[in-house]
């Protein structure tokens, strides 16, 4: 099993923060309860419009996360 000093070691983080953001994503889609800026709670029913477009910025950057993880791994070479 691998210490966690090298698994918090980047770009293996990168990994990691973008599979916590999709969670995030994945359980505010499922429950239509989602954590805005500054402890706020934000429902579907009450604001959809703020309540998605929060969703939309976790699966966002947890894309961007592990792409870039993916791009450090194997990268682009001519």
């Amino acid at each position: 099993m691998p210490d966690l000093q090298s698994l918090l070691t980047p770009p293996r983080i990168f990994l990691i923060f973008g599979g916590i953001s999709l969670g995030m994503g994945g359980v505010a889609t499922c429950t239509g309860v989602t954590f805005a800026r500054y402890g706020r709670v934000i429902y579907r029913a009450e604001e959809p419009r703020q309540f998605w477009e929060d969703v939309a910025a976790c699966y966002l950057i947890g894309v961007c996360f592990i792409g870039y993880f993916l791009y450090k791994v194997y990268g682009i070479s001519n």
